[in-house]
This record gives C-alpha cells, sequence and structure tokens, in this order.
C-alpha cells in the first residue's frame, strides 16, 4: 500500500490557517502582556524619573520591533499568498468538476467557497497595510526615545505612544482570527 500524500492546497492551506492563528497569538501576547509589563509603574511626565523610564522603554522596544520585523511580517506577507493559492485551488476545484457557474452549485455541494479564501488574503493584506502606515511610525517614535537628542522624539509621549500601539495593534489580532476562522469553516465544510 503506498503512503498518502497531503495535496498541496491542502497543505498549503492548513499551513497558512495554522499561520493566521499563530499571528494572532503573537498580538495577544504583545498587547495584553508585552508592552503592559515595560508600562508597569511608568511615571508621569511631570515625574524626574520619567526621562530614564523613556529612554528604558526605547531601549526595550528593539526586541517588540525586531521580532515584528522580522518573523511576523513574512508570516502575514505569506498569508496573503497562502489563501489566494487557497482561493484558486478551491475556484479550479470547482470549476473542473462543475462547469460553468461553479462556485453557486459548489457551495449547494458543500465545497469550499473561494471567495472565503480570498477575504482571508484580504484580511491578511489589511494586517500588512495597517502595520506600514500605521503600527510603523508608532515603531519609529517608540525606537526614538532611547536616543530623544538623535531623535527629536517628544519623550513626555512615551507612554501614549506605547498604549496607542496597543490599541492600534487590535488591527493585528482581529484580521488573523477573522482570516483563520474564515478558512477554517471552508476547511471543514469540505471535509464533510
Amino acid at each position: 500500500m503506498a503512503p498518502s500524500t497531503l495535496p498541496l492546497d491542502a497543505a498549503v492551506t492548513g499551513t497558512t490557517i495554522a499561520a493566521s492563528f499563530i499571528l494572532l497569538g503573537n498580538a495577544i501576547t504583545q498587547s495584553f502582556m508585552g508592552v503592559p509589563a515595560l508600562l508597569v509603574d511608568f511615571p508621569r511626565p511631570s515625574s524626574p524619573e520619567h526621562s530614564a523610564a523613556a529612554k528604558h522603554l526605547g531601549r526595550q522596544w528593539p526586541i517588540f520591533w525586531h521580532m515584528g520585523n522580522i518573523f511576523f511580517r513574512p508570516i502575514s506577507t505569506l498569508g496573503i499568498f497562502g489563501y489566494a493559492y487557497a482561493a484558486y485551488a478551491a475556484h479550479s476545484r470547482a470549476a473542473s468538476l462543475l462547469g460553468s457557474n461553479s462556485t453557486e452549485t459548489a457551495r449547494a455541494l458543500g465545497l469550499a467557497d473561494w471567495r472565503v479564501f480570498a477575504i482571508s488574503a484580504a484580511c491578511h493584506l489589511v494586517t500588512v497595510i495597517h502595520s506600514a502606515l500605521n503600527m510603523q511610525p508608532l515603531n519609529n517614535k517608540i525606537d526614538g526615545l532611547k536616543d530623544v537628542k538623535a531623535s527629536g522624539v517628544d519623550e513626555s509621549l512615551a507612554e501614549y505612544w506605547a498604549r496607542r500601539w496597543i490599541k492600534l495593534n487590535g488591527v493585528r489580532m482581529v484580521m488573523p482570527f477573522v482570516a483563520g476562522s474564515l478558512a477554517l469553516s471552508q476547511v471543514v465544510r469540505a471535509a464533510r
């Protein structure tokens, strides 16, 4: 008996779903544990300890930033392509089995709907764009706290920027959750 192999579309889809939930877990960890831990007992801007605390935050920030840039941004980017491939594979499978007007018939037969995978890809695209347009400027400001003279950032806003970062990171929780959940619903649907 020949060993069974996992079809490429199933492997790509499963891996991409797992990546979505890895991204969700990372965003939860950063927003609810990591960054709040950096802000414990953070002094008010009027405090004599504020400047040192802001500089310390700036020195700690590259750990979060580095992980996002080196590890999680590529995963989110690959999510775009993984779900796009899943959408293509689902559409191709339905078209090959059913011919024209395959989308509605595929849904009636319980096959995966390519449009749902396309939405999942769009969710990852939103995450990448949001990270570049909204999170990157905050990362630059927080990172600049380690040397306010060179960066020209206002250190009195250190805690505000970190809390703003937490709030905006919510998009990076919601989008992977939606992407992974939608895609998983299609995999379950097709497996029935």
